[in-house]
This record gives C-alpha cells, sequence and structure tokens, in this order.
C-alpha cells in the first residue's frame, strides 16, 4: 500500500544559482527517472545590459526535484542549436505526448541588443528529457511568435496556443494531429495584448490564463475555442518571502485533481510598487531590478470562477 504525506512547497519555489534570473517556468514528471523536472529561460540578470542584451542569449535552464519541494539546479539543456554562434532560446513548452516528450520553444538568432529580430517556433523531441532532437521549425505564418503552449482539446487533437508579436501580440492558435505540422486557425484572444498563455482543465472546465504585464488575465471555455474573461489573479504583492510584484508567465500543472500555478516575479523590480518603499528601491542596482524568482500557488475553482490565494501555503502530496 502506497503511503502519501502533505507538504508545503516553500516560496521562493527555486531561485536560479547562476544568474538569479528564472523565468517562463514549465514543471513535468520524468517517468523515467520518477522525479519532476523544472524547465525555464534562464536570463542573465547579471550581464552587462546593451540595450535588452540581457533578455537575449538565454538558454533553458533545468532543475530536478524528488519531492517538489526541494530543487536542485542541474544546467541548461545541450545540443539545442541549429545555426553557428551564440543563440537565444526562450519559454520552452514540454508535454508528454504520443509516447515522447515534446519541446516548443522561442528562439532567436544570436544576442540582440533590441527587439527588431524575427522569432520562430522550433520543435524538438526526446525519450528522457536531456536529449533532444530538432524535428524543425513551427510554420505559423509569422515572423514574429513566441510562447507556445499546447494541450490535447480531444483525443489525438492537439491545439496551440501562442502570442504573435506580427499581430499586435494577440494570442492566436493553430492545430495539429502529428505534433509538427499545425494548421492556424486565427486570433482567439483579442481583448488586449499579452503573452504566455496557458491552458488546463479543473472541474470539468477549460481555462486559459495568460500575462498582461498587469497580473495574469483568466479566461474560461466549453469548447477550447471560445473565450470569456474572468476576474484576474496574482496582481497585487503576497506576503510569502519574495513573492512581490505582478505574477508573470504562468504554467499550470494539474496534479491529484488539485492545480498548482508555477510563475515567476521581480521581487525588486518597480512594478512591485508600494510593496518596497521609494527610497530604498533608488539604491537597487538594474541587475537587483532585473532579478527573478519562481513562486507556486494553487488554484482552485469557486461558484465556476477560478481563484488563487498567493499568501496561503501551497499543499503537495508526496507519494
Amino acid at each position: 500500500m502506497n503511503e502519501h504525506r502533505m507538504i508545503s512547497l516553500p516560496a521562493p519555489l527555486f531561485r536560479d544559482p547562476i544568474h538569479d534570473c528564472p523565468t517562463d517556468p514549465t514543471v513535468i514528471w520524468s517517468e523515467e527517472e520518477n522525479q519532476w523536472y523544472l524547465f525555464y529561460t534562464q536570463r542573465r540578470a547579471d550581464a552587462p545590459a546593451i540595450g535588452v542584451s540581457w533578455v537575449h542569449g538565454t538558454k533553458i535552464g533545468v532543475a530536478s526535484s524528488a519531492d517538489g519541494s526541494k530543487w536542485l539546479y542541474r544546467g541548461t539543456l545541450e545540443g539545442l542549436d541549429i545555426e553557428r554562434g551564440h543563440n537565444t532560446f526562450w519559454a520552452p513548452e514540454i508535454i508528454r505526448a504520443e509516447g515522447a516528450y515534446h519541446m516548443y520553444v522561442s528562439y532567436i538568432t544570436g544576442i540582440p541588443t533590441d527587439w527588431d529580430y524575427p522569432r520562430q517556433m522550433l520543435h524538438y523531441v526526446s525519450d528522457n528529457l536531456w536529449d533532444w532532437r530538432f524535428l524543425g521549425r513551427i510554420d505559423l505564418d509569422s515572423e514574429r511568435v513566441i510562447d507556445a503552449c499546447v494541450y490535447e482539446v480531444e483525443p489525438g487533437l492537439y491545439k496551440m496556443w501562442y502570442k504573435d508579436e506580427q499581430r499586435d501580440s494577440r494570442t492566436f492558435a493553430a492545430v495539429s494531429r502529428d505534433l509538427h505540422n499545425w494548421q492556424v486557425l486565427g486570433a482567439e484572444i483579442t481583448d488586449c495584448a499579452q503573452e504566455g498563455p496557458n491552458v488546463f482543465e479543473l472541474d470539468g472546465i477549460p481555462w486559459m490564463i495568460s500575462d498582461y504585464w498587469n497580473g495574469l488575465a483568466v479566461y474560461r471555455s466549453e469548447d477550447f475555442t471560445h473565450w470569456t474573461r474572468c476576474p484576474d489573479i496574482l496582481r497585487e504583492s503576497g506576503t510569502r518571502p519574495m513573492d512581490v510584484g505582478f505574477a508573470h508567465h504562468a504554467d499550470v500543472l494539474v496534479k491529484d485533481g488539485n492545480a498548482y500555478l508555477f510563475y515567476f516575479c521581480h521581487p525588486f523590480a518597480r512594478e512591485a510598487d508600494a510593496a518596497i518603499e521609494a527610497a530604498a528601491e533608488d539604491m537597487l542596482t538594474e541587475r537587483d531590478r532585473n532579478r527573478a524568482v519562481v513562486q507556486a500557488a494553487q488554484l482552485k475553482v469557486q461558484n465556476k470562477t477560478l481563484i488563487c490565494d498567493r499568501n496561503a501555503d501551497v499543499a503537495w502530496e508526496m507519494a
């Protein structure tokens, strides 16, 4: 008989020991190693900033955990390069489907100092979350696509949501039956510019959350296509250690009927508002303001509304 016990996840959940700026987290269970993996954009908060160079040149960071409570930094994914030089990888989306792990990751050539460069969506496959084989670029009919989310909306039919910066940074969608060839459907969320869409089901309801730089926007649906805006979540700073400012680019893991939100925030950024007094903030370096941490919170549905108390203990069941 398996014994289970509940623990509370720490705050912050994870800090990157190399650059101290993990962003765009995604969490997945390794069936081969029987442990959790956290993948993220390893932003270089400590790098000299020429324009926005510190946001580029990023690798995909990796951390692992046996129980979800303590995370060990494992380095970065190797073998992803598709051309020479030091290039940029953002926002990994990793799912287990069709007997393998699939990763969709945003890619930019080189280390730009401004935003005026194409972004592509790359597709990789792996049997173990470490060794990735490049399958090709995903054609989404745009030169500026980032932040893929992929979900199986019906058996054998996968849907991808992503930010199209070429089209006013709205959330677009595409569908596929082989996870490689995608048919673009068009825009699905058009009420505001946003990024980092994430789709999941909780209490039998399809939900989408996205980062619109003022907290997380929440949408609900009945068919994974038509979405209704709901009250925002995680707009106000929390009270837990370093849980300050807006929540950004979140991933949702539904486990044992519970939904866990993994997000990043900038504890020392100006968006922290009153959480940091102005006098103290003026003493911070640009590097301090750029630093980020990964936090976890629990999502619940009450009266068909998605809620999240970022100050509450996060109850996590260990096997």
